[in-house]
């Protein structure tokens, strides 16, 4: 082999060295990033993203928005504070008097007295079932001779069979405490001696469930037609498989339905979202998008959105929009304890310049795309969690800042994650719903006993009239 043929090889031999560096390179680049957005799914739970506390697992650290007060615990200085006070008028009167002198050991029976101190114990009574009998006379007309019956009351169908409200004590223990069937029905036999089966409380529940279809759609409709609304969605699992169970609410009202789908799909076939009047609120969710009824964004979706970009990416402008976000909070929740109806407009005006500043300075944080990054036939190409999160705090800025105008409007979306958060310990009890009508009966029940609560009605008079035959009607108000 020539000096020349030597060199051309050389040079051949470090042409393709050069080639698979520069492809490890690339690998370990890709890897890199990989491990990274991995790390960063890892490190999510409930304080920097939408998953539930329940999720976080022991190992996890609470994290709270809340700041240190500084008091101690218990209750403070000039807290009137709760004890048990006697009744006015007691159920029953126990008098207990000396029968013999304690000096003498004369009797002292028929010897009046005066009552000097009293004591009342406050317990409840021997719980069993009371049996009423319904006896239906025939009388023979003393004219004609006929023989006329009379009727048996309405829901006396049967010649043995449970009250309204024995059926309402067992599906409230079921369906909204979330008692098991067979506990429920052991729960009974211990308390009150009512031998009652699985299977009867399961036709109890679907009888609630069929008599409440029109107060559940009622209660859509006045949802519709509220000023504020929130709204929200958790996966669930039917028969095993992952469905989506929504909820739309108010403080006044609650509704819950399930879909197999979680976007526009499943808000088209609920229908409350299509016919929506006033104000949404609710996360950044883009399915929401499509209704044309005012938005707001919840609140604290953005504090834990903020607290994933600084501790995933280290950018400043995050960690300083949190901060920002919860002091106008603090000063909108203040001018509403006096009385405004909005934040004055001058200081409005400063927190608003304050907002699209850092907006500003996290724009100039964020890197060039990369070659790779840019999509080659147009389009939006591949973002980062900040990007995306910068580019929603810009494009729906009215939706964030809507709090500061409009004092009747929360910051957060608590009302709909209050409202989803027993469906969550639903699953964790049961793991799953065995059957759509299961889910249907759930979502039916707690919906009218969610809103009879909000309501300021007792559950088991609640459900009482529904199996009387007429559940308690809704009210509304567009507020």
């Amino acid at each position: 082999m020539t000096v020349e043929e030597r060199i051309a090889q050389l040079e051949q031999e470090n042409a393709q060295l050069r080639a698979e560096l520069a492809e490890a390179q690339q690998q370990i680049a890709q890897l890199a990033e990989r491990l990274h957005q991995v790390e960063g799914r890892l490190a999510k739970d409930s304080h920097n993203s939408s998953k539930p506390p329940s999720s976080d697992g022991p190992a996890r650290q609470s994290h709270s928005q809340r700041k240190a007060s500084g008091k101690k615990t218990g209750g403070q200085t000039g807290h009137a504070g709760r004890t048990l006070m006697q009744a006015a008028r007691p159920d029953e009167v126990l008098l207990h008097r000396p029968g013999l002198c304690a000096h003498c050991q004369q009797s002292l029976q028929g010897v009046p007295g005066q009552i000097k101190e009293c004591r009342q114990v406050h317990d409840l009574p021997q719980l069993r079932l009371l049996v009423q009998e319904h006896q239906v006379e025939e009388v023979r007309c003393p004219h004609c001779q006929q023989l006329t019956r009379a009727d048996f009351p309405a829901g006396v169908e049967a010649p043995v069979q449970y009250g309204p409200n024995v059926r309402a004590l067992a599906v409230y223990l079921h369906q909204y405490q979330l008692v098991p069937l067979a506990r429920t029905c052991e729960l009974l036999t211990d308390v009150c001696a009512c031998q009652l089966s699985e299977g009867t409380l399961t036709s109890w529940v679907q009888r609630a469930s069929t008599m409440l279809k029109e107060t559940v759609e009622h209660i859509a409709d006045w949802l519709s037609a509220s000023r504020l609304t929130h709204g929200d969605e958790t996966g669930v699992r039917i028969a095993g498989k992952l469905h989506w169970l929504h909820v739309n609410s108010t403080s006044f009202l609650t509704h819950l339905a399930w879909h197999r789908k979680r976007g526009k799909q499943a808000l088209e076939a609920i229908g409350i979202w299509p016919r929506l009047q006033g104000r949404a609120m609710h996360d950044r969710w883009k399915s929401y998008d499509a209704y044309h009824c005012a938005h707001s964004l919840c609140g604290a979706h953005l504090l834990r959105d903020c607290t994933s970009v600084w501790e995933q990416e280290h950018q400043p402008w995050a960690a300083e929009m949190h901060d920002l976000l919860v002091s106008m909070a603090v000063a909108a929740d203040q001018w509403r304890q006096r009385g405004a109806t909005a934040v004055p407009i001058e200081e409005r005006d400063t927190w608003v310049a304050q907002y699209f500043e850092l907006l500003g300075s996290g724009f100039a944080a964020q890197p060039l795309p990369k070659a790779e990054q840019v999509p080659k036939r147009g389009g939006r190409g591949k973002q980062s969690a900040a990007k995306n999160l910068l580019d929603d705090l810009l494009r729906r800025a009215e939706q964030v800042l809507a709090f500061l105008d409009d004092l009747s409007i929360p910051f957060t979306n608590n009302q709909a994650e209050r409202d989803l958060r027993m469906v969550k310990v639903q699953q964790k009890i049961s793991g799953t719903f065995r059957s759509d009508a299961g889910a249907t009966t759930f979502c039916r029940i707690r919906s009218y006993l969610s809103t009879m609560r909000k309501q300021g009605h007792g559950m088991l008079t609640a459900l009482a009239a529904v199996f009387a035959g007429q559940p308690l009607p809704v009210a509304w108000s567009p507020v």
